[in-house]
């Protein structure tokens, strides 16, 4: 019998691109996404056999939508094997406009409560079963804030610092919790980046490091591993230096300013 991934944000980029290689090594899918008909666009397309998906429409911003995805998979697929909370949010801000608070409160709603959200129901099930792995997207901008991306700095620090907690809770229950943190990767997130992104990876390539990773059992990896560095450089410079160096790079789009 295959093995069974459940994935959210399966619609594009690092979701699409981790849907297809756990495809090619034999895996079941359990897809998630608000836009189902993308889905089965790319699936027809890449000529994956019905039998081997299923699509569950959901948002990840609303927890009773994605419990109930969560919820289906479990009553028509079973429990799955590696559970990866995919979908996320990101957009500029500015806390001096009123608007972009609720931006804010809308990433975290995604990126945190609604990975959260997304683990919530497979839980138990994998406990009981003894084995299952969790595996929550971060991103090396988790590692320290950066101008203008307050709100998705922030909710990536969250999210390896919930994963951090959630994976000492399981330790005992033989659940395996991952948390990957990605550079800069080539999805629609970032194709509108008016900045360098030094390493820009193709999310294919991003795709292949992450599953050997998940499969190894990580319990935290950058990817690619250079970012890894040069994030870690960031956080040991003193915040005056680091400030200077930050001064005059452009700001992240806010969503106001891309309409």
């Amino acid at each position: 019998m295959a093995q069974l991934v459940f994935i959210t944000g399966a619609s594009s980029g690092l979701g699409q691109a981790l849907s297809w290689r756990y495809h090619q090594a034999g895996f079941d899918l359990a897809l998630v996404g608000r836009r189902v008909s993308e889905i089965k666009t790319w699936a027809s397309a890449r000529g994956i056999s019905a039998e081997r998906f299923q699509i569950y429409s959901a948002d990840v911003s609303q927890i009773d939508s994605i419990v109930a995805a969560a919820t289906n998979c479990l009553r028509c697929q079973g429990v799955p094997d590696v559970v990866i909370a995919c979908a996320g949010f990101s957009t500029g801000m500015d806390t001096a406009y009123r608007e972009d608070l609720d931006v804010m409160a809308r990433t975290f709603a995604t990126n945190n409560v609604g990975m959260a959200a997304t683990f919530h129901c497979f839980v138990q099930p994998m406990a009981q079963r003894g084995s299952g792995t969790l595996v929550g997207i971060a991103s090396a901008h988790g590692i320290r804030g950066m101008p203008g991306h307050g709100a998705y700095c922030a909710s990536k620090a969250a999210v390896i610092s919930y994963c951090e907690a959630l994976r000492g809770e399981l330790r005992a229950s033989g659940v395996k919790v991952v948390t990957l943190s990605p550079g800069y990767i080539q999805t629609p997130l970032t194709e509108k980046n008016a900045y360098s992104m030094p390493f820009l990876m193709p999310a294919q390539d991003f795709a292949e490091r992450a599953f050997h990773a998940i499969e190894a059992g990580c319990s935290y990896r950058v990817i690619p591993w250079q970012m890894g560095v040069v994030a870690k450089l960031l956080r040991i410079l003193p915040n005056a230096l680091f400030d200077k160096i930050f001064a005059g790079r452009p700001r992240k789009p806010r969503s106001a300013d891309s309409t």
